[in-house]
């Protein structure tokens, strides 16, 4: 079992000011490559007039820091040649980098670009809240010079998995990537989009539209976020290749076993049809309009069954990944064609890095991997020595659980990032998959987001996150609760899991515990239990429970946030509970062998929990995601009895 985590309440909510901190310059995030104090304070005019450059298009970023200039009684005047805000262009400052200086004359910000003087205002912004206390009108001295380590820091949100956020939703993630300095988003789809002609594939589904993405695209933009296209082509298309008109598509048309369905199924293109490369010729001309970008992510990953199939033939005359590399090269011209620029995922090449000598010129990898112990300093080397650009992307891992892994996604975050910093990646793309069903809330994902954010921007700065300085960093630039204990509840929920023990990866043995209880036990995803962990954890989610629902009024949105919390201590609870019941029956027993009266209780707690799911995950995402997101929780309560 694993070190058990001592679950403590958080400080009274009075004494969680800033005035408890040494030093508000450790709350800034990320943490800014140089930024000293000093002694002055600058009390801002009220209004306070900008002295704006020519034309920068900074708005949201002058309402962001309008937002923390309101409760210091403090409004903007808008352009003012005299205003104490001063906005410079300065050719001299890379594209990104900024300088801010705070005196008592004003506060001057000077950009090589206006992403740059936004992500000053952004930085001025966060200062607002922290530098004196919310009742002092003045800001104290600050100068700070600061510029990104990676030209490409972005997130890639998982929407093909059960999960579809509303725009609403969207429009929120987009807001909080640009106040941490995030300049890349993309969506990950599978079937996600709503291509005329294919209706039968997404018609069960909530794809996005044509209208939806460039209204996403524009919003981005406004932020200085580049909207990156995302369409899988090759592997993981099962969801087309059921479908009797794809079928004939497909590697594998009888089915394979995957792990991401539960069913038999195709699940990749084959890659020497050329009716697969009009499919996809026809997908690109409808989805890449909708973009800005000259970028697109075509997948190209896990393709396990590639030369089981149709390919095999062919496989064996130019070698196993002989019929992927001409695929790719395939994807490579066609969306060179509509002018893009192709990137994909590099696990497949690494399978033979001499494969590296076949990717067209321009052609971008993506490194992946979401465990604290990746090897990177092993695969990156190969990519380095190639022309090729490519980026480093870890995960948030808050999929296969409803909580996260705080340590494992700080670890992954901070190792990956040193390893691209070293080895020359030019971006870092933060990952969010939805596995089975994308039960996660948002907030699960915050903390890697956050965290991500911070180690992409600086990584020489990774150290100083830790579950110690997480829960306020979460508060006060996420949670928007500086004052409540949301972030250590956060933080707390994320380490559950290390109580209750086992050696689950990519996942939690809470979670893995109910994904898996309609099969034998003990599961091998789940690893070595023993009654007392789980009984720790599930004392521990409760106490966490209890503490939610003891909370006083608040917002809407925090209320929001405290009702998917207690959910999710609550399903860990109940996974803790299953464990303890499965380890008190027969190894090999089905759930049907548990006691009845247990069974009762069992079956009861998950219904009341599927019911409460069907009432919260409509705030923040589309409806359609939701069935089949619990369909196997559903059937596990109908195995309860």
């Amino acid at each position: 079992m694993g070190e058990l985590l001592l679950w403590r309440p958080p400080p009274p909510a009075e004494n969680r000011g800033v005035d408890d901190r040494t030093d508000p310059l450790d709350l800034l995030l990320p943490v800014p490559t140089e930024a000293t104090g000093g002694p002055g304070l600058w009390l801002p005019s009220r209004p306070l007039g900008v002295t704006l450059a020519a034309a920068a298009a900074v708005g949201p970023a002058l309402a962001r820091l309008a937002r923390a200039l309101a409760p210091r009684g403090v409004a903007l005047a808008g352009a003012d040649p005299a205003g104490e805000l001063r906005l410079e262009l300065q050719s001299d400052l890379e594209a990104e980098a900024y300088r801010l200086d705070v005196t008592r004359s004003g506060a001057h910000i000077r950009g090589g670009s206006e992403a740059g003087l936004s992500h000053g205002l952004s930085t001025l912004a966060q200062w607002t809240t922290l530098s004196r206390p919310a009742g002092e009108p003045a800001l104290a001295e600050l100068h700070l010079r600061d510029a990104p380590t990676f030209p490409e820091r972005g997130a890639l949100l998982d929407v093909a998995r059960g999960r579809v956020p509303t725009m609403e939703a969207l429009f929120e993630l987009v807001e909080s990537m640009a106040a941490w300095k995030l300049n890349r988003l993309q969506l990950y789809m599978e079937a996600s989009f709503a291509y005329a002609g294919h209706e039968a594939v997404w018609a069960d589904s909530a794809p996005f539209t044509a209208a939806e993405l460039t209204a996403l695209d524009a919003f981005c933009r406004a932020r200085h976020i580049e909207l990156v296209p995302n369409q899988q082509s090759l592997g993981h298309m099962h969801k087309w290749l059921v479908h009797p008109d794809y079928r004939a598509l497909a590697e594998c048309p009888e089915g394979v076993e995957h792990p991401f369905s539960r069913e038999r199924e195709p699940f990749s293109l084959t890659p020497n049809d050329p009716r697969v490369l009009d499919l996809l010729g026809d997908l690109y001309d409808q989805l890449l309009p909708c973009f800005t970008s000259r970028v697109v992510n075509v997948g190209l990953d896990e393709t396990f069954d590639i030369g089981r199939g149709r390919s095999r033939r062919a496989c064996a005359e130019h070698g196993p990944h002989g019929p992927y590399l001409e695929h790719l090269v395939a994807v490579a011209r066609l969306v060179g064609e509509r002018g893009f620029r192709m990137q994909f995922w590099g696990d497949v090449v690494l399978e033979d890095p001499a494969c590296l000598e076949r990717i067209p010129a321009g052609s971008e990898a993506l490194v992946w991997g979401y465990e604290a112990d990746h090897p990177f300093d092993e695969q990156l080397p190969h990519f380095a020595r190639t022309d090729h650009p490519f980026q480093v992307c870890p995960g948030t891992s808050s999929w296969n659980s409803v909580t996260g892994r705080a340590r494992n996604a700080l670890a992954n975050l901070a190792r990956s990032t040193d390893a691209g910093r070293r080895h020359g990646a030019r971006g870092v793309l933060i990952t969010d998959w939805g596995d089975r069903g994308h039960l996660q809330a948002p907030w699960a994902s915050t903390l890697g987001w956050l965290s991500g954010a911070a180690c992409a921007w600086n990584p020489a700065a990774a150290a100083r996150l830790s579950l110690e300085s997480l829960p306020e960093l979460l508060d006060r630039h996420a949670f928007d609760a500086p004052r409540t204990s949301l972030g250590h509840i956060a933080v707390e929920l994320a380490d559950l899991h290390r109580s209750a023990g086992g050696s689950a990866r990519n996942g939690t043995s809470l979670f893995y515990l109910l994904a898996f209880a309609d099969e034998p036990f003990p599961h091998a995803a789940v690893g070595p239990l023993d009654d007392a962990g789980l009984a720790r954890a599930e004392e521990i989610a409760r106490a966490l429970e209890t503490e939610l629902a003891a909370a006083p009024e608040t917002t809407p949105g925090e209320a929001l946030l405290r009702a998917e919390m207690s959910w999710a201590a609550a399903f860990s609870a109940l996974g803790a509970r299953l464990g303890r019941a499965r380890l008190a029956a027969p190894a090999g027993a089905p759930i049907e062998a548990l006691p009845a009266p247990v069974r009762g209780e069992l079956g009861a707690e998950l219904r009341r929990l599927l019911a409460e799911q069907r009432a919260l995950w409509p705030r923040r995402s589309r409806p359609a995601g939701l069935d089949g997101a619990l369909a196997h929780l559903v059937r596990v309560a109908g195995r309860l009895g």
